[in-house]
């Protein structure tokens, strides 16, 4: 290479899209992503770290080890081998990928040596944990597709798989990539090895692991409202995938670029082309893999994206036609937000805001599952939220619906609509119903669809006996205003939209000039000096009449302004005054945001304002946040535009420009003419 540079290394299955270095810019972006992404918890302290790691996974893997002893003992091994046999815990999944997010649970590998039976794991080392003290709410899922054991160990929740390798010893060094390891396992064993051999591969394949799991938590934060694999949405082990795929496309690119690249980059996949990290291997063990040349059922999969680790499988293989419209309208929506922020028309919070689901449709399936005890409805619901993708299914294929798309968030039954000891579950389901002639004569019957569903789940539930006196399941078809009947009046009333003009007049008539006049207001003003009632100032400003004293209430009343009291003022005071308005009004020609806040002795009211630059009137309420603070008036000419008040009230003018210059030379003047009075 010319220089002396070594050659990028290549990752994935293609060559990069870019490879550009980041920045100072992009740093810049990624600092305030990181600042906007801590409220939400994504981060875990050092203290909360250090207590997993040492206090928990420690001791728990000391057990392990304690107890492959004994089990070596009782099976009668020599004392040399007893005491090399070893044992480990593996973590995979989001703590693994060091993603996990405050108080979050742990997935959790033991890996025994051969003697070690399954049996022996789901009894004598089940014992074992029951009898420990610190360990709360154990309890063992055998028969699942991937037997588990949870328990809660010093209040951390811990979801412990089991696998035998056909090892005599498992030393603390043992890496689990290499697809050897898998020769002469029973399938249950290989199905529990499957999460730490993905997740491993995935942190192997990506070129930066701290961009990559930055940018994995802004994506796992942003797609909660959409955080569901058994509804059919993607999983946590997609989305890291897709996030993988992103950075071996741009290696070199800092986590801000690489979210708005991923947005890029999956709004416009052709799908159902699967996402690869890496070219599928054949490791000759024969063992099922996916590869829809040869199986026709993956041919049919609609979202492919496929585990890097042998026996590559599709992690997405409950999406269906409705949740794959959704996803890709919300890669849709997430590109134009990333857009507006890394264009500095929005802040990443913006990005991170939930929808409003119960405003998006007309017509919505009500879906109730209610039991008579609190241990029959938690596993009831278990049941139900299984088999709601096949609800789905059914709908989509009803010749008269379009879209079906399920809230990922379940809700308590209304207790106005309980009976007594009855415990109930809701899902929502939002329809789009398709256009056709003559729809007020068409009649749409779902009664098929919810049946099939219905009889569905029972015939599952009287399959693993689980069907008890008092389970049942309910689908209702209603309209949008009939949501009031089953949720709480926050979540389906629809937020008011305030009219960018008529904003603009109450800002200016209510918020800025009262307080730019009352700045001009001093005791040096006599009181023989000619009144000017507020009201009919700004009037004059507006040219229009004076408003009624009950309009004035109401529009005081709609900005939360304090009452104050009317200044005094002169002629030459009024004609300053409404040079300096003219000066803020020109002013505001060059900015993009403006945010004002007004303090007191009690709160702080934050109004943030987006500002079109070809219409001036073009204004847009975008937040209003209020929290206590302390007070302290003052006049600081530097970053805020602070204007001192009497009566223990100050404004803050927050700025955002796209003409520095002409933003530089306005706002010192603007300063300027404030400070000269």
């Amino acid at each position: 290479m010319p220089g002396g540079q070594q050659p990028q290394k290549h990752y994935g299955i293609t060559s990069a899209i870019s490879l550009a270095p980041p920045r100072e810019i992009d740093h810049l972006y990624t600092k305030k992503l990181c600042d906007a992404m801590k409220p939400f918890g994504v981060f875990e302290d050092e203290e909360e770290l250090n207590h997993r790691l040492l206090a928990v996974l420690g001791k728990l893997n000391n057990l392990v080890k304690e107890w492959i002893a004994e089990i070596s003992e009782l099976k009668n091994l020599p004392p040399s081998a007893i005491s090399c046999v070893g044992g480990k815990i593996f973590t995979f999944g989001s703590y693994r990928l060091g993603v996990h997010t405050k108080g979050a649970d742990i997935d959790a590998l033991c890996v025994a040596p051969r003697h070690v039976e399954r049996i022996d794991f789901f009894q004598s080392f089940f014992e074992k944990l029951k009898q420990h003290e610190e360990i709360k709410d154990l309890r063992a899922v055998e028969d699942a597709f991937v037997p588990v054991i949870k328990f809660k160990f010093d209040g951390i929740e811990i979801d412990l798989l089991f696998a035998r390798l056909a090892l005599q010893s498992i030393p603390d060094n043992l890496d689990l990539r290499g697809d050897s390891i898998l020769k002469n396992l029973d399938i249950r064993c290989i199905r529990s090895l499957n999460g730490c051999r993905v997740t491993d591969e995935i942190l192997y394949l990506v070129p930066n692991k701290e961009n990559f799991r930055l940018t994995l938590r802004a994506i796992k934060l942003w797609a909660k409202r959409i955080y569901s694999n058994i509804l059919g949405f993607l999983g946590g082990v997609s989305w890291a995938m897709l996030v993988a795929r992103t950075c071996q496309l741009y290696p070199n690119a800092v986590a801000a670029t690489l979210v708005h690249k991923f947005f890029l980059v999956f709004s416009k996949w052709e799908w159902p082309n699967p996402v690869l990290l890496k070219q599928p291997e054949d490791s000759n063990l024969n063992l099922p893999v996916w590869d829809p040349r040869v199986n026709p059922s993956d041919r049919y999969h609609l979202m492919p994206i496929i585990t890097p680790a042998y026996p590559q499988q599709n992690s997405t293989y409950n999406v269906s036609t409705s949740t794959r419209t959704i996803m890709t309208e919300e890669f849709k929506h997430g590109l134009s937000v990333t857009d507006e922020i890394l264009q500095g028309k929005a802040e990443w919070p913006k990005l991170f805001e939930p929808p409003n689901f119960f405003q998006k449709y007309k017509h919505y399936i009500v879906l109730t599952a209610s039991a008579s005890t609190e241990e029959n409805h938690l596993e009831w619901i278990g049941l139900v939220e299984s088999k709601i993708r096949v609800l789905v299914g059914n709908l989509e294929r009803n010749e008269y619906i379009t879209l079906a798309h399920v809230n990922p968030q379940s809700f308590p039954g209304s207790k106005e609509n309980l009976n007594e000891n009855e415990f109930v579950s809701m899902w929502f389901i939002g329809i789009i119903f398709k256009k056709v002639e003559n729809a007020e004569s068409v009649n749409i019957d779902l009664t098929f669809d919810i049946q099939s569903f219905t009889d569905t789940v029972y015939r599952q539930a009287n399959n693993i006996n689980m069907l008890k006196d008092g389970m049942k399941i309910e689908a209702t078809h209603v309209k949008k205003k009939q949501l009031h009947q089953y949720l709480p009046p926050e979540l389906v009333q629809k937020k008011k939209r305030v009219c960018c003009f008529a904003l603009f007049c109450r800002l200016t008539r209510l918020f800025l000039v009262p307080f730019i006049l009352s700045f001009f207001s001093s005791a040096e003003h006599s009181g023989a000096e000619p009144k000017l009632e507020r009201w009919e100032f700004e009037a004059d400003l507006a040219g229009q009449q004076p408003p009624g004293q009950l309009q004035r209430h109401r529009l005081r009343d709609a900005l939360q302004l304090p009452e104050q009291q009317t200044p005094q003022t002169s002629v030459r005071h009024r004609r300053r005054v409404r040079l300096l308005f003219i000066r803020f009004v020109l002013f505001l020609r060059f900015v993009q945001e403006v945010e004002i806040a007004t303090v007191d002795a009690n709160s702080l009211i934050i109004r943030k304002f987006d500002a079109n630059l070809t219409n001036l009137l073009n204004v847009s309420f975008s937040s209003s946040v209020e929290f206590n603070c302390s007070f302290y008036p003052q006049i600081c000419c530097h970053q805020y535009l602070r204007v001192a008040l009497p009566q223990h009230i100050f404004t803050q003018v927050k700025v955002k420009s796209s003409h520095p210059r002409n933003y530089s030379r306005v706002k010192k003047y603007l300063i300027k003419s404030l400070l000269k009075y």
